[in-house]
């Protein structure tokens, strides 16, 4: 939504003049308004004549900052959009690069570089961002002699490569020859206000020294540009009900998966298919008193609380430890630590375990100090607005499995299979992801691999596009376990073969027979008709696992033009990286 105007068309200005009054006027706080008005009223009650004023010095021009992100979640990207945005305030030309599209040649003229990194899995840079890493980390990456830079690095230290991309870009900038403005901050899931300081804080440190002319020019055309493209849906959750729940796997199955339908009371946020929705869960109430038994609490009712609705209580990292010594100043953990044994440790076991593994008198005020906000958890949308109004969809797999000889279980997805029921209330978040989008000419044809829960947001193009009436075709690849137990939402996809929403469907069901079969083993066996989609202007998307699935299913594309086409290795892998370049090879792994 644009900016009210608050110059209006009648005034006597031009529509460019108009334009940078809104800009600035819109900007400015109550107090720079008075005393603007104050000032301009006492200039016309002076009735002196204007002395004609000595040339002023040209404007310096706004200085420049390139401000990079690598982006899974959207995290790093929203910050960088942050911090442009106060950048433009403090006098910077802020150009917001995604990883996706940087031409690693071009940092070589850049006069002051910040990049905001996420880092995904196992100390891995995220999928849209491995291409320029790797160039960036190889042979033919620029010197850097001259360029400011400073580095925001985002993780979760339930990792053991807690940050590591953001470690290495760091690394990487100074041996090119680049100068450290500001020191690296390395944030875990709770950032939002560390951030906002470290970003305060590096602007001031990138900013030139002050000079006799401190007039600075501002591009107002580009800043009004600018409030327009910023405007994004808000980023406090919102309370829905539950109005569907059901298992989509029959009762043979091994797995559970939760379909749940949530209902907006005041109408749903504006969501796009490929958007994602966070979920604030509750931990289980068990191993909260569990845990409260453990440390002798039981009767706190309000750390029961917390714990419940406000804790990560089953995060257990190198952190959690370091954290747990220095509350209690356990000595056998401490020699956890020392002996470097910690890592291995940890590996498979929660909070509780390390309570009961080395008791100590711990209070609440420890519990709170050890432990790190309970994060929410994002899944993608399976619905569309046109066709579900405003509701919102989501596909939600039960995690269960047993480490060290206890049960284990996913916080929100149990939370959701176990403990939420028809009626029953939830807080969420709409997340967008810009960067999962359906092509906006709907007649390209679509190639939409999804195995398991990464069927959710295909469900959403499948509506969507029956909705607009897509002359597009559609393919989609669905795997599973088995056919009679896991096939997900099989009675809609064979509604929308009928209605030609969908134009084909693959399947793989991996335990249907003795040699396991994957979504990559029927690309491959289908690679002629791909590449001639491909090839024919379609766009390419995957959603699920991003270990293993969505490499292999990337191997099986390159491999796929290799045979096809007749193509080297190198220039198979080319091919599918152009697709990449060109946003039509696009990914959503978790």
């Amino acid at each position: 939504m644009a900016r009210h105007a608050i110059i209006p068309r009648t005034a006597p200005f031009g529509d460019t003049e108009r334009a940078s009054l809104d800009a600035v006027l819109g900007a400015a706080s109550p107090i720079q308004r008075a005393w603007l008005a104050g000032f301009l009223a006492g200039l016309d009650a002076s009735g002196a004549p204007q002395a004609a004023a000595a040339p002023a010095a040209p404007p310096k021009a706004a200085e420049p900052l390139t401000i990079l992100f690598a982006s899974e979640s959207g995290n790093s990207e929203t910050l960088a959009n942050d911090m442009a945005k106060l950048a433009r305030k403090n006098g910077f030309k802020p150009k917001v690069v995604d990883f996706a599209d940087l031409e690693i040649a071009s940092l070589a003229g850049e006069k002051r570089i910040v990049a905001i990194a996420a880092t995904w899995g196992e100390g891995e840079p995220p999928a849209r961002a491995t291409r320029a890493y790797n160039e960036l980390m190889g042979d033919g990456a620029p010197r850097l002699d001259g360029v400011s830079f400073g580095v925001l690095s985002l993780g979760d230290t339930s990792y053991a490569e807690f940050c590591a991309i953001g470690k290495a870009l760091d690394a990487r900038f100074e041996a090119l020859g680049g100068t450290r403005a500001h020191e690296r901050a390395d944030l875990d899931l709770d950032f939002e206000t560390p951030a906002a300081a470290w970003i305060k804080d590096t602007l001031k440190a990138l900013a030139p020294p002050p000079s006799a002319d401190n007039v600075v020019a501002v591009d107002f055309a580009a800043r009004a540009a600018g409030d327009e493209d910023d405007v994004e849906p808000s980023r406090e959750p919102r309370v829905v009900e539950v109005i569907d729940h059901v298992n989509l796997n029959s009762s043979r199955s091994d797995k559970e998966t939760i379909h749940i339908a949530l209902e907006f009371e005041d109408g749903a946020p504006a969501y796009e298919p490929g958007d994602s929705l966070e979920i604030y869960p509750e931990n289980d109430p068990a191993l909260v008193d569990e845990i409260l038994a453990a440390t002798g609490l039981a009767g706190d009712v309000a750390l029961r609380q917390a714990l419940l609705a406000e804790r990560d209580i089953t995060t257990l990292s190198a952190t959690t430890v370091e954290r747990f010594v220095k509350a209690t100043g356990h000595g056998e953990a401490q020699k956890l630590i020392d002996s470097g044994e910690a890592k291995a440790w940890i590996e498979g076991r929660h909070l509780i375990d390390l309570i009961q593994s080395f008791p100590a008198a711990i209070t609440a005020e420890h519990l709170n100090t050890i432990t790190r906000p309970l994060p929410p958890r994002a899944y993608s949308i399976a619905s569309s607005r046109k066709e579900v109004g405003d509701e919102v969809h989501l596909v939600i797999a039960a995690v269960r499995y047993e480490t060290h000889g206890r049960a284990r279980s996913g916080v929100a997805s149990t939370h959701v299979a176990d403990r939420i029921k028809n009626g029953a209330k939830l807080r969420v978040k709409l997340k967008p992801n810009r960067h999962f989008r359906l092509p906006q000419d709907p007649a390209t044809d679509i190639i939409m691999v999804g195995p398991g829960t990464g069927v959710a947001p295909f469900r959403a193009f499948v509506q969507e596009r029956r909705a607009v009436e897509a002359p597009g075709r559609a393919w989609l690849f669905f795997g599973d376990r088995h056919f009679t137990h896991d096939f997900l939402y099989q009675l809609e996809w064979q509604e929308a073969l009928e209605d030609g929403s969908l134009t084909q469907i693959d399947v793989a069901f991996s335990r249907d027979q003795p040699e396991k079969i994957y979504v990559q083993d029927r690309i491959a066996q289908h690679a002629k008709e791909l590449v001639a989609w491909l090839d024919g202007g379609a766009s390419f998307y995957v959603c699920g696992d991003a270990t293993r699935m969505a490499k292999d299913v990337r191997g099986a594309v390159v491999k796929a033009y290799q045979d096809v086409k007749a193509l080297s290795p190198a220039d198979a892998e080319a091919a599918v990286a152009a697709l990449e370049r060109a946003h039509r090879y696009q990914q959503d792994v978790y």
